[in-house]
């Protein structure tokens, strides 16, 4: 079989390539017969598994029918969908070649729109490819051109439209006008180039969100709505609203610890309970982010000394396994942003615990290192675990930079700065970490018993500009009936 004889069927391939799983060199290419969509007779589709280096696994697929010669390709994903969707967007000026010859991965559940354009690529218009910039728009224009000349005779004005439209389009692809390329993808399993990784690109902007329950819909992984009936009795005599509170004191530390950790290593639930112990976890029903299942999501507010009040999550799904944590700030919005700065000069000061808010930015200025919010969501974690999931991720997302067909200086660039990162966690010189925070719910924790006696830790507060808090959605927020109310019942 991995000399690419035919198989029988598509579970043969998929055992077949289970079992040479542990054998990262193999790379077998397997044949499937499959029926031909234009002629009805059988073709051939080869399946090759593969791996973009640290980025995902993906299926390559080509099916080719010896009778009609008909031709066709596609890239599926092999991985586990992402916990949260992702928007990338690239801003294109006119004349930029190398801007255009940008690697693209695009999923089968993205979405490409062009807002210059109006134009929009649904995802069931192309398929999972892994492309250029250019490569995708052509490949737009070559399909929009084929069915013209059946259009010029039964609808010789919209054929026309179409004309003028695919000038601008073929313009576009071309480089010869500036353009915002936007690839939207629920699933999180797309991506695009960004060339001067690991630092930041000001053209590319990358923003990950929740799921719209129409998003778990069409990707085939929502849970089916709970009715009226089933939200107003349940067996355990829980509350109408779903929520199970026990009397205070009922669920003491030891049970909340325990409650906690089943969602979350020994490591982070430990962290949790450092600062103070659960009086009472709650318990809410949820649906898994991944598949849909519904779940239980437990939670409790504790108190951490020198930051705030602060509610910690923790889901785990037993259907899928998959598990999150999230810790999200309590109480009113700062009227100020924090920026956090620690001077790390020791092994010790890698030890410090820092809670990361999926608002935060996070530098690292000697090995230019800068994390734009919404990286890495939010993560409780310490100093050295930080770094750490940075490198991870990094390697992870930007596996273009070590293909084999990646040119030798892009791949020492990265190996030097893996080096790099690697001296950050064995502090051989000082280094300085900056978490910037416009909400202010992150928090790294002093070595000292009083925060202000903390030499190489500061804590500068700064007003927030009005992009930021346009990007916050503060700006258009009003609460002046919720205050009102409030005043008015106070009375």
């Amino acid at each position: 079989m991995a000399n690419g004889d035919a198989v029988v069927d598509l579970r043969s391939a998929v055992d077949a390539v289970s079992a040479e799983e542990d054998d990262a060199s193999v790379a077998p290419l397997h044949q499937v017969e499959s029926l031909c969509m234009r002629c009805g007779e059988n073709g051939i589709t080869r399946l090759l598994l593969t791996r973009i280096p640290h980025f995902r696994e993906l299926i390559l697929m080509a099916f080719e029918c010896p009778h009609c010669n008909e031709r066709n390709n596609e890239v599926q994903f092999a991985g586990e969908i992402q916990p949260k969707g992702c928007c990338f967007r690239l801003q294109v000026p006119a004349g930029s070649s190398e801007m255009l010859n940008r690697q693209v991965v695009k999923s089968d559940s993205a979405t490409i729109k062009i807002p210059e354009l109006d134009f929009e690529i649904p995802p069931e218009a192309q398929r999972g490819t892994l492309s250029t910039l250019e490569g995708i728009l052509m490949r737009a224009a070559d399909e929009l051109q084929a069915l013209q000349e059946e259009r010029k005779k039964v609808d010789p004005k919209t054929a026309e439209a179409i004309d003028q439209f695919l000038l601008k389009l073929r313009s576009v692809a071309s480089g010869d006008a500036t353009f915002t390329f936007i690839l939207d993808d629920p699933a999180g399993n797309s991506f695009i180039e960004n060339p001067y990784a690991p630092s930041t690109d000001s053209s590319l902007s990358i923003h990950f969100y929740e799921r719209t329950r129409e998003q778990q819909e069409s990707l085939g992984f929502l849970a089916e709505p709970a009715t009226g009936e089933e939200t107003s009795t349940t067996d355990d005599n829980r509350p109408l609203d779903g929520v199970h509170r026990g009397p205070h004191g009922s669920v003491g530390a030891i049970a909340g610890r325990r409650a906690i950790a089943q969602c979350n290593s020994d490591e982070v639930a430990a962290a949790f309970c450092r600062y103070s112990a659960p009086e009472e976890v709650d318990t809410l029903p949820s649906s898994c982010g991944a598949c849909g299942t519904a779940c239980v999501t437990r939670f409790y507010s504790t108190n951490i000394p020198y930051f705030r009040e602060v509610i910690v999550m923790a889901t785990t799904c037993d259907m899928c396994g998959y598990r999150s944590s999230e810790l999200k700030a309590g109480g009113e919005i700062p009227q100020k942003g924090k920026r956090i700065t620690v001077s790390v000069k020791n092994k010790g000061d890698l030890s410090r615990d820092v809670i990361k808010a999926d608002t935060a930015s996070v530098k690292v200025p000697e090995v230019e290192l800068e994390l734009t919010s919404g990286t890495l969501g939010g993560i409780v974690t310490t100093v050295e675990g930080l770094i750490a999931k940075i490198s991870e991720n990094l390697e992870r997302v930007h596996g273009f930079s070590l293909g084999d067909s990646t040119d030798d200086w892009k791949k020492k660039k990265w190996h030097d700065f893996k080096s790099r990162l690697t001296k950050l966690l064995e502090v051989v010189e000082p280094w300085t970490l900056i978490i910037d925070d416009a909400m202010a719910s992150s928090f790294v924790s002093p070595v000292t018993d009083s925060i202000e006696d903390d030499a190489q830790l500061i804590v500068e507060e700064y007003e927030r500009s009005w992009e930021q808090n346009e990007e916050l959605g503060l700006n258009d927020m009003d609460t002046s009936s919720a205050d009102h109310a409030y005043n008015t019942n106070s009375v």
